[in-house]
């Protein structure tokens, strides 16, 4: 994948399916430690172990539609190619936690992208769902809550164009604030 922005977007659309109520987004970036991490959590309906075994394996796919499953096997080559890693956390019923962790001045890492595009429209392709996501480097972050959204909309719905427009920009600007693009 292009960008890292993509994996999450694939990640979160994993959690979508597993029918997660409530999905995390996180990055936390350290340039103290190199470090870039990406952890998406969510409340779906988990693996099983063998599943789980499975998962990396870019011959594996849980879907009927296609014979090949590319998006966590990369990930983790993105990942390890940096010297990094990728870690899966789940169990039936709990939910998954996917961790990978980013060497952040390594020249294979690619590139956020267009972070709030895809927050953007997994928000607005998903309003009944929590999304939450929060970005912090060295010291510094920025925090976005869907359910805080709502609160403040009141009967606006969230995927109302003008609404998106609005949470878009409030999302670029944040993070420039805090040198997310640097």
């Amino acid at each position: 994948m292009k960008d890292l922005s993509l994996h999450i977007l694939d990640i979160a659309q994993n959690s979508i399916t597993a029918k997660a109520k409530s999905i995390f987004i996180g990055i936390e970036e350290d340039s103290a430690a190199n470090t870039y991490i990406i952890r998406v959590e969510d409340d779906g309906c988990g693996m099983s172990k063998e599943v789980l075994e499975l998962v990396t394996d870019p011959y594996y796919t849980s879907r009927t539609t296609r014979r090949v499953g590319l998006g966590i096997p990369l990930f983790k080559q993105n990942a390890e190619q940096t010297g990094g890693y990728l870690a899966i956390d789940s169990e039936p019923g709990r939910g998954t936690v996917i961790e990978a962790m980013f060497v952040h001045d390594n020249i294979d890492r690619p590139e956020l992208g267009d972070i709030s595009g895809v927050l953007l429209l997994l928000i607005g392709a998903n309003p009944e769902l929590h999304f939450r996501y929060v970005h912090r480097k060295d010291g510094q972050g920025y925090a976005l809550d869907t359910r805080e959204l709502q609160e403040a909309l009141d009967d606006m719905p969230v995927s109302n164009p003008n609404i998106l427009g609005y949470i878009k920009e409030m999302i670029t600007e944040n993070l420039a604030a805090i040198d997310v693009y640097q």
